[in-house]
């Protein structure tokens, strides 16, 4: 069972690697003022992940790994990941940066943190995943739905491991939650058996390490959002806040839903309040019914043909040499 489940994981994070380009050819996040020309250049129907290189002192020395996330809740733009790491030697250094939980610093003061931290590349490093709304609403809609608590999870066990796999000598994570903390942590300590695990709630707000994660993560998807490039066409870009209860943010998308298309990329339109006004404003869609659950793959070979029209007198008329000897029939189906 254990082996089985293990193979579910690998399948999982197979489809996690399509969906994310090669950070390798990305070019060097030395400052905030990189985050503008690197997210305009962003496809936006992937995801995009960014690993600054890792200081050497952090492949010397046992490191502590925070994660956290930014945008979770947003019907617009997409959730980013982001994860920081320092020796544990450095522990008073995050202090020293102000790390605090992103959600309590204003935007000013988390930018300025942001660039201490990549100041400091020679003694800590960083990582984000950008997951594109496309993906995050698609993963919702197939046949197999994939939950946002599943999306979440993927992403930050995949930040975990690309980082230790590039020469880190991780040997603590602390994870801000989704879902129940027990299970969460059951899971990773199974992927990072050798790794001390915390996983806990407002863990942004107690671990410092985590509270620089979700700097790196609320930087750069604030950022993102800014740089965001509508190849849909000239579209306002003044859309509020960007979750579903703003005024602003509903009225913005009444205004840009197409009848037949739908929302722009940067719409995450399995959200309710998406959904709700495609309902309203764009063209019904009807599709086939779903195959029968306990056969769903299996097809019937006689759904391969059409049956023969009903014989009338006419059938019956004697059918011209040019076509009898060419074998040429009637057809109704094409």
């Amino acid at each position: 069972m254990e082996n089985g489940k293990n193979t579910m994981d690998n399948v999982k994070e197979a489809k996690f690697d399509e969906n994310c380009t090669n950070h390798e050819e990305d070019m060097e996040i030395t400052c905030r003022g990189n985050l503008t020309p690197y997210f305009e250049a962003w496809d936006h129907s992937i995801c995009k992940v960014h690993l600054s290189k890792v200081p050497q002192i952090c492949k010397d020395e046992p490191c502590q790994l925070g994660i956290d996330e930014a945008g979770r809740g947003p019907v617009l733009g997409p959730m980013v990941y982001g994860i920081c790491y320092a020796p544990l030697s450095k522990k008073q250094l995050l202090v020293d940066l102000g790390c605090a939980d992103s959600k309590i610093l204003t935007e000013e003061k988390r930018d300025v943190i942001f660039d201490k931290i990549c100041e400091q590349h020679e003694a800590m490093g960083w990582a984000v995943d950008v997951i594109s709304p496309s993906i995050i609403a698609n993963s919702m809609y197939r046949r197999t739905k994939t939950s946002l608590n599943e999306v979440s999870m993927n992403s930050a066990i995949q930040l975990a491991k690309k980082i230790i796999q590039s020469g880190a000598q991780i040997t603590e994570i602390y994870v801000d939650t989704v879902g129940s903390p027990e299970k969460y942590q059951a899971r990773l300590q199974q992927i990072f058996p050798d790794v001390k695990i915390t996983v806990a709630k407002k863990a942004d707000s107690t671990y410092p390490i985590v509270s620089a994660a979700s700097i790196c993560a609320k930087v750069s998807r604030d950022h993102a959002i800014r740089a965001w490039q509508f190849c849909e066409g000239d579209i306002e870009s003044e859309y509020g806040s960007g979750y579903p209860n703003d005024p602003e943010t509903k009225k913005w998308l009444s205004e840009n839903v197409d009848p037949v298309f739908g929302f722009p990329h940067i719409v995450r339109f399995s959200w309710s309040t998406a959904e709700k006004i495609l309902e309203s404003e764009a063209l019904s869609v009807e599709w086939e019914d779903l195959e029968d659950t306990e056969h769903r793959g299996e097809q019937k070979i006689s759904n391969f043909f059409t049956r023969s029209p009903a014989k009338t007198c006419q059938s019956r008329k004697k059918r011209h040499q040019f076509f009898t000897e060419r074998c040429l029939f009637n057809t109704s189906v094409l």
